[in-house]
């Protein structure tokens, strides 16, 4: 699996927004992500953000979305041209438990590499994960989150769904491993 990370911290870059409107609370809720519309979208969605909320994982989630996007290079999904005819992704904005959560860049750049180094080594092709580390904006203040873009493709839709719902699993399992 091809896995890359950033940061995305200037004043002019994105925030991840905690409390938006609509905002779903699955770490209250974990079994609302199957209402969200996104999920039915995408098979393996659902299940990926009930393992992201439960209270055992170091991560909760405030956003997700479903797109296709325009164009994407094969070469960074190891992918054949075949393969990537057809493709679909997905973000995650994830926000590290309070008692866990990233005070400076130093320890959101350490775990990103941790995390893609364990990525990487899971042989899944036609899929990538970009980490993209921002600053949200919480009730208690500002910390460091990330957006995580998961992209997947294939011969057909059915076949990039299938792969980006398999890296959404084998995501979920090196962040809140059963």
């Amino acid at each position: 699996m091809e896995a890359d990370w950033e940061f995305e911290i200037g004043p002019d870059a994105p925030l991840i927004e905690t409390s938006w409107s609509g905002f779903v609370d699955l770490r209250a809720h974990p079994e609302r992500a199957s209402e969200l519309c996104e999920c039915r979208e995408l098979p393996g969605l659902a299940e990926a953000l009930i393992r992201l909320n439960v209270v055992s994982s170091p991560v909760s989630t405030s956003k997700t979305d479903v797109f296709r996007p325009e164009t994407i290079d094969p070469d960074e999904m190891d992918a054949s041209a075949e393969n990537a005819t057809h493709t679909i992704a997905c973000y995650i904005d994830l926000l590290r438990r309070n008692d866990q959560s990233w005070k400076v860049p130093i320890e959101a750049e350490r775990d990103c590499r941790d995390l893609c180094e364990k990525l990487r080594a899971d042989l899944l092709r036609n899929c990538r994960v970009d980490i993209v580390v921002r600053r949200a904006m919480a009730a208690d203040g500002s910390d460091l989150a990330a957006t995580v873009y998961f992209t997947a493709c294939g011969s057909t839709l059915g076949h990039a769904q299938n792969t980006l719902a398999e890296c959404l699993v084998k995501f979920t399992e090196v962040i809140a491993p059963r």
